[in-house]
């Protein structure tokens, strides 16, 4: 086959860590391991140090990058989709990740496991319940509220609308535009890596643009703020699962609910990550992930069948109806003016989704080689859209109907007391074994946590060590910690509100990053074809 890889690696002159120097027996990239460290270490002692005014700083500048710069965020993400839904449908999709002669490393059901642990695990177990009935309670777009002092209103229609928008919400927080996102960064960085022969580091996608120089400061700082953008997004998950399972086990066993206990939590479950990175790929992240989707399914479907069953199928097709029907509006597409929400929530959620997209991205593209861009793409954009709406209409349509149709007000509760993390537990309580599913629950978001630190560690890890994916386990023990220690430090300096605006300040810069990434993306798939065109 013409223009092999060897011969690319020959063309380009940029092999995987050829930068890195050696400090005692660790394969560090000089500057991006040792600036991002620093950095890093310094936020930590600061935040210790000073956690009131760290926490006042952040939420701070997450309401001014949320107000000023909502509609960055909101093109950011239109884009996104918009550019999948054309690689899908364009001659591009025939292009193979690895080359013409590429297999899959992995099998679908190996594959999909890890797609879904990393992408959106802790956060479909802390949000899957509590936002329907939150986005129902306090609807967007202008409907309006059908619970007024705490009491439901008479009027069928009016909830019967809020009810659609709490779903329609929901499902475009958690649909096409974050995986898009993800869509992007994986298949940059696939095709960078295994098609270019590049090193699989996010300077690499923006060669196609800058050429040599990436191996410069362009490179650099893109790598660097990689790395920032990937610890503070996964900070933000680790700190939401640790909430949401210290809450379960204050719920379930009267287990302190303190912030000390946060603390400790946090770091037994960094031990536990710390053990699977040791393990590697394979033997850790890859059956852990496994693992957890059995679970997932397990109560999924044990919600479905004793929980409004027929509702839930019903319902999954209503609310894919509702999605399709909102979007435009939901996506400022014809414009919208509920601001409020669209700050709070909308634009949290994207600079979230693209402060995790370098982890996300790098982790799928390292288990995605063999597919082509058109399998890729709709496997990674299209299917799991369709799994976050089915896992929203079960468990946040259960915990409506036990509303709207039972008079049960746990949820209901969680929402007005604005306790979000108890909001999976009290859906569960009226339902049978409520105990023992109460504990899956737990553990899911547990294993979640861990599978997501491992895969964050290796992420970090991969950049800051030039690219190189065989660097020694040392430095991701490293960066397994120093996650833990973010969202230790989050946490306490602000709660989930500083989580969220950590997520906020690293995410807005990679958005403006990520949409110069699609066009070195474009003409990277268009040489590629040309490439196999002329083979």
């Amino acid at each position: 086959m013409a223009n092999t890889q060897a011969d690319r690696v020959e063309d380009h002159g940029l092999e995987p860590g050829q930068d890195n120097v050696t400090v005692l027996g660790l394969d560090l990239h000089n500057p991006v391991f040792f600036v991002s460290a620093i950095v890093i270490i310094a936020f930590v002692v600061f935040s210790l140090l000073f956690r009131e005014t760290a926490g006042a700083a952040l939420g701070g500048l997450r309401v001014w990058l949320t107000s000023t710069f909502d509609w960055v965020f909101m093109l950011a993400a239109n884009l996104f989709v918009l550019f999948c839904l054309v690689l899908i449908a364009s001659p591009l999709g025939k292009v193979r990740l690895g080359g013409e002669d590429a297999t899959p490393d992995y099998s679908y059901s190996g594959w999909f496991a890890m797609l879904f642990a990393a992408g959106m695990g802790i956060g479909l177990m802390f949000f899957g319940v509590l936002e329907p009935m939150y986005h129902f309670n306090n609807p967007p777009l202008g409907v309006a509220p059908p619970v007024v002092d705490g009491q439901l209103i008479d009027d069928p229609v009016a909830v019967a609308t809020a009810r659609e928008m709490g779903m329609a919400a929901t499902i475009f927080h958690w649909g096409l535009h974050p995986w898009a996102i993800y869509a992007i960064v994986a298949l940059s960085l696939s095709l960078a890596a295994y098609n270019k022969g590049l090193p699989l580091s996010m300077r690499s996608v923006f060669y196609p643009i800058f050429g040599e120089r990436v191996r410069g400061w362009i490179g650099h700082v893109i790598d660097i703020m990689a790395v920032f953008a990937t610890l503070f997004g996964l900070a933000t998950s680790l700190g939401f699962g640790a909430s949401q399972a210290l809450a379960g086990l204050n719920y379930l066993y009267d287990v302190p609910n303190t912030d000390t206990m946060k603390v400790v939590l946090i770091a037994l479950i960094t031990c536990a990550a710390l053990g699977s990175v040791v393990a590697g790929l394979d033997a850790g992240v890859k059956r852990l992930s496994e693992l957890n989707m059995l679970l997932a399914v397990v109560l999924l479907l044990f919600v479905i069948a004793v929980g409004p069953t027929l509702g839930i199928i019903t319902g999954f097709f209503m609310n894919c109806w509702y999605y399709v029907k909102d979007l435009p509006t939901l996506a400022n597409w014809v414009g919208r003016e509920d601001d409020a929400f669209m700050h709070g929530w909308t634009t949290f959620y994207w600079a979230w989704w693209i402060s995790w997209s370098p982890f996300v991205g790098m982790f799928i593209a390292r288990v995605s080689r063999g597919r082509t861009v058109r399998e890729f793409i709709t496997c990674v954009l299209i299917i799991p859209t369709v799994v976050s709406i089915l896992w929203m209409t079960t468990f946040g349509g259960t915990a409506l109907n036990q509303f709207l149709a039972e008079g049960y007000t746990g949820v209901q509760q969680t929402v007005v007391d604005y306790v979000p993390e108890l909001s999976l537990f009290r859906m569960l309580e009226p339902l049978p074994l409520a105990g023992l599913t109460s504990l899956i629950g737990i553990v899911l978001v547990i294993v979640f946590f861990v599978t997501s630190s491992d895969s964050g560690s290796l992420v970090i890890d991969t950049i800051t060590a030039g690219g190189k994916i065989d660097a020694p386990v040392a430095q991701r023990v490293f960066w397994a910690i120093f996650e833990g220690l973010v969202a230790i430090v989050l946490l306490l300096g602000g709660g989930l509100a500083a989580l969220q605006a950590g997520a906020v300040a690293t995410g807005f810069p990679f958005a403006l990053l990520l949409m110069v990434m699609m066009y070195a993306t474009w003409k990277g798939l268009r040489s590629e074809r040309a490439v196999a065109q002329a083979a």
